[in-house]
């Protein structure tokens, strides 16, 4: 096979690298795309253009007017309908290509932490949780621009890839994107406990159970102000609607 061919495993981790890195930040120049096409042995520019021709294929871009690359090859569509939709799959089964490419542990390359876990069946379901786990959480705070939806934060360490249907009430979208919003980690606690919610209009409301806080300051600050208020949307993996009235229906605290 032609060195210019991709191939299907190549492909797989273009598409991970598309899931993890925000769309219009995607370039020859930037170091994730760097990074991983030092891995597998592509130009930066090669690789950035197959992420490209993955945004032609994403319906939520096409709705914003953005196409991506015109052009693209029929084993991107192939990988795009096997793991789009099937986000464990494509998670843990990326990132095992990306560890065999650099001929690293998957610990090293997902660059996890598993050093109080002894080896054996135990340490493997913990590697691969944490590996997925790592995975929805990269691909939900690039989606944002790795900024809070609701207040624009920007420190990475006080961000959190919140799930809108809790991790426990849904295995099958657990590391769908579409179920994650990007929250500082006060927004990301008070949402997880029902306190706020966000509407499938994509609205910020408000539980009158924090009415009487109202007097102070820091709920005013935290959260009374942001009441009605729209939350930034993300370019792609934009949040479920039918997520998002689930959480307003089962676990806002109306």
């Amino acid at each position: 096979m032609s060195r210019n061919n991709w191939t299907k495993e190549e492909t797989i981790i273009a598409f991970n690298v598309y899931c993890k890195i925000p769309f219009k930040a995607s370039s020859k120049t930037n170091p994730m795309i760097i990074k991983y096409a030092n891995i597998i042995g592509r130009s930066p520019s090669a690789l950035n253009m197959k992420v490209g021709n993955f945004g032609r294929l994403d319906p939520e871009l096409k709705k914003q007017g953005i196409v991506g690359l015109s052009h693209g090859s029929k084993i991107e569509e192939e990988v795009w309908e096997e793991f789009n939709g099937n986000w464990e799959k494509l998670a843990y089964e990326s990132e095992l290509l990306i560890s065999k490419f650099a001929h690293k542990p998957i610990e090293e390359t997902s660059e996890i932490e598993v050093e109080d876990i002894r080896e054996g069946v135990e340490r493997e379901a913990v590697v691969k949780q944490r590996v997925n786990q790592s995975f929805f959480r990269s691909a939900v705070l690039s989606s944002y621009y790795f900024k809070c939806c609701i207040t624009g934060l920007s420190i990475p360490d006080f961000l959190v890839a919140s799930h809108i249907i809790p991790w426990s009430k849904n295995t099958k979208h657990r590391l769908n994107p579409r179920n994650g919003l990007c929250l500082n980690a006060i927004h990301d606690k008070a949402f997880d406990r029902g306190f706020i919610t966000i509407t499938p209009d994509f609205t910020v409301k408000i539980s009158r159970e924090l009415e009487i806080f109202a007097h102070e300051k820091a709920i005013i600050d935290f959260f009374m102000k942001y009441e009605n208020q729209k939350i930034n949307l993300p370019d792609k993996f934009l949040p479920s609607k039918e997520f998002l009235d689930y959480h307003q229906q089962n676990i806002f605290r109306k």
